[in-house]
Parts: C-alpha cells; structure tokens; sequence
C-alpha cells in the first residue's frame, strides 16, 4: 500500500530505526517517541509546541514528506476534508507536523497491520501527470 508523502528513503529509515513496532502501544506512543507530539503525561488538556526528543531525522524526513503532501494539495486540490480544514484554519508548518503525526503511526502499521510498509516492498507512488 502506498502512503502520500512516505518514499524508500522515509521507509528504510523506518525499518532501521523502528526494530519493534509493536513496543508502542498506539500510534500516539510512537509519535511522541519521534519528537513530532509533546510527552504523553496526562490525559487531556492543552499541549505545547512538539518536542525535541526523539530521532531528529526520522522527525525531519516525516515534516519534508507531509509538506510535499500539503504543497501538492495546495495546488491540486485532496480528497482529504480535515487536511482542507486544517489548512484553512492553520499556517502551512503547523499542517505539515499534524499530517506529519497522522502518517508516523501508519508507515509502522500500528493499529492496523494491512497498512504496514515492508521496507523493501514499498513502491513509490507516481501520478499520471510524472509518466507522460
């Protein structure tokens, strides 16, 4: 299955960084492990900004591939409604971290293990307008 914003590079630094996605317990855990959401201590309330914790790469390579994500929203339109919303209520950076933190949880495939990247079996997603 292809992820928008997720390439062999993001893949294999999740394989290389990730030995056991099963040591998390939600999708949450791991983003929090990335650095990309504040440290879950409590049970609700307002967060501050994202940590520095955590692989800053991995963080780096997530930001970069959810900003193309918005960039080719922006211009072409998505089917997503939240990232609509998002990005109308929100500035492009905060956007890019949210979508980043919704795809951290599902290159690992946690929560859901048909969407699980296999490393090498990823393919990278092309659209029409690219092979012509």
């Amino acid at each position: 299955m292809e992820i928008p914003g997720v390439g062999p590079l993001l893949a294999s630094a999740f394989v290389a960084t990730v030995a056991d996605p099963h040591a998390f317990k939600s999708g949450r855990c791991l983003s929090a492990w990335i650095g990309l959401v504040p440290k879950q201590d409590s049970s609700g309330g307002k967060l501050g900004s994202i940590s520095k914790a955590g692989n800053r790469y991995l963080r780096q390579l997530l930001v970069v591939g959810a900003m193309s994500v918005i960039r080719y929203a922006e211009r072409h339109g998505t089917r997503r409604p939240w990232l609509v919303q998002l990005m109308a209520r929100r500035t492009t950076k905060v956007a890019g971290v949210a979508l980043a933190n919704k795809t951290a949880p599902d290159g690992l495939g946690i929560g859901d293990k048909r969407r699980a990247l296999q490393g090498a079996d990823y393919r990278i997603k092309r659209d029409k307008a690219s092979d012509r």
